[in-house]
């Protein structure tokens, strides 16, 4: 019985990967089988990708180098379509149905690229001492469900490049309502469902975005730094004397515990890394609004936005390191015992999408090519965000080609790594779309006597205060 489950769910996963690689095909608009092939041969090479040149070589790429850098430089990409393939495809859910997706921005580093325009100072963090560094590149803002137990995989659904000129919270907005539109499009979410739950970093004003995504099926989950200040409602105006009610109640410091209420609810559980495990919740909290950062072009009066703190203490870290207090926000104000317990666990998968930005960048070589303007940088992205997908849909047909060193591995247990080993099989069991290359002689080359002038040099952008956000609070934009 065993043997013919499986055997029914390789040519089920067969199939899908089959159907994945004809749609990605016909995203490419242009230039198309050259597109193709450069993916396959990112995930056929041996060993991780370290120049566009060397892909070249792969037996899978049948064109030369030059049609290579011809392909990123005019080929496209009909990335509406691709972002509808992607949210079509079985995504991980939790055990009630629902939909979990980590946002976060990765940088691709270009600090000597001058003739480079749209980069911006990214945030890099120092392995030395920890302190914040910042380098110029491209900056992009991807999302990725999350699976329900530990793995390393995600599921990526979208990429965004944010420009000089772009706010993170309108990027962020508008991101979130299309991922929204295309998953109700494609059946993933229906009326009844859960609320689709967005996990995001301390980076992010999650307050902010909980005003502006108010009226969509979502919940934002997020860290917010133990320096902050939260208030209780306001009660009952106190005295004889009648005047404006009050707005906030008592301060809630999360740095001072004897600020701190009795809990609303507490959980207590044992994790394997981290020992015992208190979780502790307290529901209809907000901050004090102030008209600056992303309020400061709020038009009318600043709102108050409730929420669930949830207070995470642990028994100890990995390698002996010294516990230090995690504060969540979640944009439900009334979160019951069960998500409080289910929320701190969904948090810690949101650092799978950090293993997923390693294997892009260091095996797949998300940032190795030296491209000049960020539309070629884009077509790159999208290029490695399908080949990273269909090593996810070639889990269940890779084999474990593992190391004499390592130890053996079940289909459910596969790396991207080990699987990438495999794909070459898998590839010739799929086939390519890709059409045979014609034969043909070399060009002529760059024309005698000419010489290029040099390119314009572009500054790193800054970002700049936002003074008018009225199309998000005012209405709801229409994708």
């Amino acid at each position: 019985m065993d043997s013919l489950q499986e055997r029914a769910a390789r040519v089920e996963a067969l199939g899908v990967l089959s159907w994945f690689r004809r749609e990605f095909y016909e995203c490419l608009t242009r230039r198309a089988d050259v597109l193709f092939e450069v993916a396959d041969a990112v995930l056929c090479t041996a060993g991780p990708v370290v120049s566009l040149p060397e892909l070249s070589l792969t037996g899978v790429h049948r064109r030369g180098h030059g049609a290579m850098y011809d392909a990123l430089a005019e080929g496209r990409i009909d990335v509406s379509r691709l972002r509808m393939a992607l949210a079509g495809l079985v995504l991980p859910r939790g055990t009630d149905g629902q939909i979990s997706i980590a946002l976060d921005v990765t940088p691709w580093p270009r600090p000597d690229a001058e003739c480079s325009p749209g980069r911006l100072h990214c945030y890099r963090p120092c392995r030395c001492d920890g302190k914040r560094q910042t380098i110029p590149g491209w900056p992009y803002q991807v999302a990725a469900a999350l699976g329900g137990g530990r793995s390393s995989w995600t599921a990526p659904l979208d990429a965004v490049r944010l420009g000089p000129e772009d706010d993170l919270n309108t990027v962020t907005v508008t991101q979130i309502r299309g991922l929204l539109g295309r998953l109700e499009q494609s059946g993933q979410w229906r009326d009844g469902d859960p609320p689709v739950l967005f996990v995001l970093d301390s980076g992010y004003d999650i307050v902010r975005l909980t005003w502006l995504l108010r009226d969509e099926p979502v919940r934002l989950l997020g860290r917010v730094r133990s320096g902050r200040t939260f208030y209780h409602p306001p009660g009952k105006r106190r005295g004889e004397h009648p005047g404006r009610p009050p707005r906030h109640g008592e301060a809630f410091r999360l740095a001072d515990p004897a600020t701190h209420s009795t809990p609303v609810q507490e959980t207590t559980s044992v994790h394997d890394r981290y020992g015992t495990v208190i979780a502790r919740s307290w529901s209809r909290l907000h901050p004090r609004p102030e008209r600056r950062g992303a309020w400061a072009g709020h038009r009318g009066q600043i709102p108050t936005v409730e929420g669930s703190l949830i207070h995470l203490a642990v028994e100890h870290l990995p390698g002996n390191r010294t516990p230090k207090p995690v504060w969540l926000w979640h944009s439900d104000p009334d979160a019951t015992t069960h998500d409080i317990d289910r929320l701190w666990r969904t948090y810690l998968r949101r650092f799978d999408l950090e293993h997923t930005f390693r294997f892009l960048k260091q095996t797949l070589g998300l940032t190795r090519p030296r491209l000049r303007h960020p539309e070629q940088a884009d077509r790159w992205v999208w290029l490695i965000l399908a080949a990273y997908t269909q090593l996810r849909l070639a889990r269940p047909l890779a084999e474990d080609l593992r190391r004499p060193w390592e130890q053996p591995l079940t289909h459910h247990q596969l790396t991207p790594g080990r699987v990438r080993r495999g794909y070459p099989r898998v590839r010739r069991t799929v086939g390519t779309p890709a059409r045979t290359p014609k034969a043909t002689r070399p060009g002529p080359g760059r024309p005698k006597g000419r010489t290029s002038t040099p390119a314009p040099r572009h500054p790193v952008g800054k970002k700049h205060n936002r003074t008018d956000t009225s199309p998000l609070d005012t209405a709801k934009t229409n994708l």
